[in-house]
C-alpha cells in the first residue's frame, strides 16, 4: 500500500486531471476494481495517442527486443512499463480510444493485479485474436503502425497475412513510439565487454570464422554474407560475453560476415583496447573485425546491398522486419529458418562438452546443500519460498566460476507449484510446509557452463494422486534417457515417449518437454530440444529433459546420457508397482554416479555432512536380486544433469 500510495502521489496535477477522466469513463461503462499492485497508465497512454496522430489508427507493442530475445533489458520492457503488466510473454495494442493487452493462460490473474482501468485484457495470445480486433476497430485504408526492429519475419508475415486483405495497412516506424515518450527509459549497462577464458575455448573465434565461412562456401546458393541478429550468435562467434540482459550474458551486437570482410555492429565504446587487439580491429582484411557502431547496422546494411551480385543469408527465425525488408529485390536473399552459426553452436566440441558436466557437478553441489537445508529447517516452520530461493542462489554463488543466476528461482509451495514460472517475492511468498509439496526450478551461470534444474520435494505425506503424477514424470524422463536412436532423428518424434506414462491415465503436462543449454549462454538454447521448429539430434547436442529439467548429452548412436545428478525428497514419492524392475534399474545405476562423480567433489570441498546425508539418500533400490523396497526416508534423485553426451 505505501509503493501504491507512493506512485500517485508523485504525479501532477494534470496526470491527477487525466486520471480522474479516465476513473470517470472507467465507473459509467463498467465498476473497475483498481489493486494497489496495479500502475497508472492513463498519462502515458495520453502522450503515446499524441504521438500516433494524425496517421496511426493503432499501434502494436509486443515483448521483445531488436535481436527477438526471450529475456530482455530493462530498457527494452516497453510492454510493462505502457501496461504495468510485467509478465515475459504478451502483446498490446493501443488506440485512440482502447487499449487492450493479449496475454496466455500463465499471466491471466498477474495481468489484473498490474493493469488499471484504462487497459483491458484479451485471454489468447493468437495473432488471429489480434488482426480480427484490429479488423474490428480500425477502418479500411487506416495505418496499424509497428517497430519492425520488434517483430520478426514470420510474426509481421503472419499479421500482414491477415490485415492487407481487409485493407488495414501495417506501417513500420523506425522510431519507436514508446521510447519517445519513455522519459525515464534505464540507460544502456555501461559494463564493458570481456572474453572467455582461453581455458574454456577449444575453437578460436577464427576457427569460428573458418568454419562458417565454409558452410557459406559450400551453399548451392551462393550467398555472399551472412547477417546475424540473434545476440547469442555474435557472442558465440567471437567467444565475447556482456553484461546487457538479465540472467544471459549477451550485449547488443550484429554481425555482417562476408568471405573477406567481418563488421561487428556493437556500443563501441565498451570494447576495450586489450579487446580490440584481440578482434585485430585495426586492420580490414578476411580476419580484422571492424567495429562500428550499433545503431548503424541498417545503413550499413543498405550500403552492401547497393554493390552488384551479393546475396545476404539470414536465419528468419532471429531476424527483424526492419533488417529483412532492406534485402531486396529477391535475388538478393538467401532464407534458412536458422543461420549456420546457430545449428553450428547447437554441436558442442569436446571442451564445451568437458567443462559443461564439470558445471553440472558444482552446480549439484549446491542444489543439494538447499535439499539438504530445507530437510531440517521445513519441520521447524522456519523456511519460506523467498528465503529457500536466496539460500540456493547464495549456495551457487560461492561455487567457483559462478556469474549468477541463470533465471529467476521458481521457488513454490502448494498452489504456486502449478504455476508455470512463478517466482516469488516479500508479496507473494508463502511458508514451506510439510504438508505441502515443494518444487524448485532453479539454475546457475558459470564461466563454464549454464545449468537448469528442477525438483519437486515433500517432507510429510504426499497423496496417492501427487504419488502418481511424480512417478508418472519420472517413468517418462527415464524413459526418454534410456531410448537409442539414431543421428537425425526429430525430438518432436521421440517426445511422446516422456508423456505416455501420464497419457494412460488421462494425464499431461502444458509445457514442452525441453529445451537446449548453453555453455555460459541462454538457459534456453535454441533450436535444440523436442518442439517441432528443433532441429534434429547429433552427436555432441545438449538438451534437458521433462519437468524434472534433466540435462541430457548425445552420443553416437544416439543415446541421451544424464548429466544432472542432483537428489529429489519426497517420502515414498515412487509408486514402486507402477515401474517396472528395468527402471529401477536405471535408478540404480543413475545413483551410483551420483556417488562416483558428486561424491568426491563434495568431499574436496569439505561438505562431510552433505556428502554423508547424499550417500544415504542414494542407497540402491534393488538389493541383492530381490524386489525394490522402496524407503520411507526421501526419495532423493540426485541428478546431474541429464544431458546429450
Amino acid at each position: 500500500t505505501h509503493t501504491h500510495t507512493h506512485r500517485w502521489s508523485k504525479m501532477t496535477f494534470p496526470g491527477w486531471i487525466l486520471a480522474l477522466l479516465s476513473c470517470l469513463v472507467a465507473l459509467k461503462a463498467n465498476w473497475c476494481y483498481l489493486p494497489p499492485t496495479a500502475v497508472n497508465t492513463t498519462l502515458r497512454l495520453f502522450q503515446l495517442r499524441a504521438s500516433m496522430k494524425p496517421n496511426i489508427s493503432a499501434y502494436i507493442i509486443p515483448a521483445t527486443d531488436a535481436h527477438l530475445s526471450e529475456y530482455i533489458a530493462p530498457r527494452d520492457a516497453r510492454l510493462a512499463w505502457m501496461t504495468g503488466f510485467t509478465g515475459s510473454a504478451g502483446t498490446a495494442v493501443v488506440t485512440q480510444d482502447k487499449a487492450v493487452l493479449w496475454t496466455d493462460s500463465r499471466y491471466w490473474v498477474q495481468a489484473e493485479r498490474q493493469m488499471d482501468c484504462n487497459w483491458a485484457l484479451e485471454r489468447d495470445v493468437s495473432i488471429t485474436s489480434i488482426t480480427n480486433w484490429l479488423i474490428r476497430e480500425v477502418n479500411e485504408g487506416d495505418q496499424v503502425g509497428i517497430d519492425p526492429f520488434l517483430f520478426s519475419v514470420d510474426t509481421f508475415a503472419a499479421y500482414n497475412t491477415k490485415l492487407a486483405p481487409a485493407k488495414r495497412i501495417l506501417t513500420s516506424i523506425t522510431d519507436n513510439l514508446v521510447d519517445k515518450i519513455w522519459a525515464e527509459r534505464p540507460p544502456l549497462p555501461p559494463d564493458n565487454l570481456t572474453r572467455l577464458p582461453d581455458d574454456f575455448i577449444e575453437r578460436t573465434w577464427q576457427n569460428k570464422v573458418d568454419q562458417i565461412r565454409g558452410q557459406m562456401m559450400d551453399n548451392p546458393y551462393n550467398p555472399t554474407a551472412l547477417l546475424l541478429s540473434a545476440l547469442d550468435e555474435t557472442a558465440w562467434l567471437f567467444n565475447l560475453r556482456g553484461n546487457d540482459i538479465p540472467f544471459n550474458p549477451f550485449f547488443y551486437s550484429y554481425t555482417l560476415l562476408t568471405f573477406d570482410k567481418i563488421w561487428l555492429f556493437v556500443h563501441t565504446e565498451r570494447v576495450t583496447e586489450e579487446l580490440r587487439t584481440y578482434l585485430n580491429s585495426s586492420c580490414s582484411d578476411s580476419y580484422c573485425v571492424q567495429l562500428l557502431q550499433y545503431d548503424s547496422v541498417r545503413s550499413h546494411l543498405m550500403k552492401y546491398l547497393e554493390e552488384a551480385g551479393v546475396r545476404v543469408w539470414v536465419g528468419t527465425e532471429y531476424t527483424n522486419q526492419a533488417l529483412y525488408e532492406l534485402i531486396t529485390p529477391e535475388e538478393k536473399l538467401l532464407e534458412s529458418t536458422y543461420s549456420p552459426v546457430l545449428t553450428t553452436k547447437a554441436v558442442k566440441d569436446q571442451t564445451e562438452r568437458k567443462i559443461l558436466k564439470a558445471a553440472h557437478i558444482r552446480d549439484a553441489v549446491a542444489v543439494m546443500q538447499l535439499l539438504h537445508h530445507l530437510e531440517r529447517s521445513v519441520p521447524e516452520g522456519r523456511e519460506t519460498e523467498l528465503t529457500a530461493a536466496e539460500f540456493v542462489n547464495e549456495c551457487r554463488s560461492k561455487q567457483q566460476y559462478s556469474r549468477g543466476p541463470s533465471f529467476e528461482t521458481i521457488s513454490a509451495s502448494g498452489p504456486n507449484a502449478a504455476l508455470a514460472h512463478y517466482s516469488p517475492s516479500s508479496e507473494t511468498s508463502r511458508k514451506l510446509s510439510v504438508d505441502e509439496m515443494y518444487l524448485v526450478d532453479s539454475g546457475g551461470q558459470y564461466l563454464d557452463g549454464t545449468t537448469d534444474i528442477t525438483r519437486t520435494v515433500h517432507w510429510g505425506k504426499p497423496t496417492d494422486r501427487q504419488k502418481e503424477a511424480f512417478t508418472r514424470v519420472l517413468m517418462g524422463n527415464i524413459e526418454i534417457s534410456r531410448t537409442i536412436f539414431p543421428a537425425g532423428t526429430r525430438g518432436v518424434n521421440i517426445e511422446m515417449l516422456g508423456r505416455r506414462a501420464l497419457w494412460e491415465v488421462g494425464l499431461n503436462y502444458g509445457h514442452g518437454t525441453g529445451h537446449g543449454v548453453g555453455n555460459y549462454f541462454g538457459v534456453h538454447e535454441w533450436p535444440v530440444g523436442f518442439q517441432s521448429n528443433n532441429i534434429p539430434f547429433q552427436e555432441g547436442m545438449f538438451t534437458s529433459i521433462g519437468r524434472a529439467d534433466h540435462l541430457l548429452g548425445c552420443e553416437a548412436f544416439l543415446k541421451l546420457r544424464v548429466v544432472s545428478l542432483i537428489n529429489n525428497l519426497g517420502e515414498k514419492f515412487i509408486q514402486q508397482h507402477w515401474i517396472k524392475i528395468n527402471l529401477l534399474l536405471w535408478l540404480d545405476s543413475y545413483y551410483q554416479d551420483i556417488r562416483n562423480i558428486v561424491g568426491p567433489e563434495l568431499k574436496s570441498q569439505g561438505l562431510t555432512e552433505i556428502h554423508d546425508w547424499m550417500m544415504k539418500n542414494t542407497e540402491p533400490f534393488l538389493k541383492d536380486g530381490s524386489s525394490a523396497v522402496v524407503s520411507s526416508i526421501s526419495l532423493l534423485l540426485l541428478l546431474l544433469p541429464v544431458s546429450l553426451l
